[in-house]
């Protein structure tokens, strides 16, 4: 295993508890639902003991993730097959959009506003309307660059424009936690600057490698993308480490396609056999993406934000 591999994986082991659900739920949506969706126990164990991660856990973690509905498992003979059940199905399309799509670049210059009604469980409600991009003026009171297709619930939905644009950054700024949404997207940076680096200067790497960082890659901006409301340029500051991480996910996950196809390819297994070609979803990801060349992007960021 390259050196650099091994980095990278001593530091995801540096956390703590190691969350081997959340990785599983990675594998699948990134690579195994571009491709029909459904993988062998034995695949999976393959590919999480490279992540250094024991079969026993991996077991443990399945039965968790199969008895809260987010995967569905069944045998075939003496084989055990898994795939994203619809709740996790619908998780992971909505983290899919946040993750590989292009983020919005227009605002329109108003403001979506919702006046929450006094409800038994608006904490719920308002954890929902945060993960689809609202923040939060006060108890019952939210704010959005632009509508939700969630046109109905128990609010009040208004319209508002400000007077102009500091006014409406100001209002960013009492909304969401910019500061911390931002220190997630530099610690990303700080860690996948380097891996950019490694395979720019042709580090060696196996197909297997290639996965593992792919994988860690789009685990570790998961982390960071799905606590970003994904306002538009003119709302944020500027330079903003989003952008700068998006630019840096994209040039490396693009690299690493190639290889870490190659190893699901010769490894991955169904229940019908081999896993069948990705589609053109799957070739559409960071499909607009203009990467800078080595770290030039990167150290552009650091350089003007400190």
């Amino acid at each position: 295993m390259a050196g650099f591999v091994e980095t990278l994986l001593d530091r995801f082991h540096e956390r703590t508890p190691i969350r081997a659900g959340s990785l599983i739920v990675t594998v699948f949506g990134d690579a195994v639902v571009p491709r029909g969706g459904v993988l062998s126990l034995a695949s999976l164990h393959e590919i999480m003991r490279a992540f250094r991660i024991s079969d026993t856990l991996v077991r443990t973690a399945l039965s968790r993730l199969v008895t809260e509905g987010w995967f569905e498992r069944w045998k075939v003979g003496r084989n055990s097959y898994y795939r994203l059940a619809p709740r996790g199905q619908e998780a992971f399309a909505q983290a899919t959009r946040r993750i590989y799509a292009d983020p919005p670049q227009d605002w329109d210059g108003s403001f979506d506003l919702l006046l929450l009604e006094s409800i038994q469980d608006r904490g719920a409600l308002k954890a929902e309307l945060m993960e689809a991009g609202y923040g939060a003026l006060g108890a019952d009171f939210m704010v959005a660059a632009a509508a939700s297709a969630k046109s109905q619930g128990p609010f009040l939905r208004l319209s508002a424009a400000p007077a102009d644009l500091p006014t409406a950054q100001r209002l960013v700024e009492r909304a969401w936690p910019l500061a911390e949404i931002e220190s997630r997207y530099q610690r990303f940076i700080e860690v996948y600057s380097d891996i950019l680096g490694a395979l720019e200067r042709g580090a060696a790497r196996s197909d297997l490698d290639a996965l593992l960082v792919r994988i860690l890659l789009i685990h570790d901006y998961r982390r960071a993308v799905l606590k970003d409301p994904l306002l538009p340029a003119q709302l944020l500051p500027q330079p903003w480490a989003g952008a700068t991480a998006r630019v840096l996910c994209g040039t490396i996950y693009k690299a690493l396609v190639p290889a870490s196809e190659q190893w699901i390819d010769a490894h991955a297994h169904n229940d019908k056999g081999d896993l069948p070609e990705a589609g053109s979803d799957f070739r559409g990801r960071f499909a607009s993406l203009k990467p800078a060349t080595g770290l030039e992007a990167s150290e552009k960021y650091v350089t003007k934000k400190y």
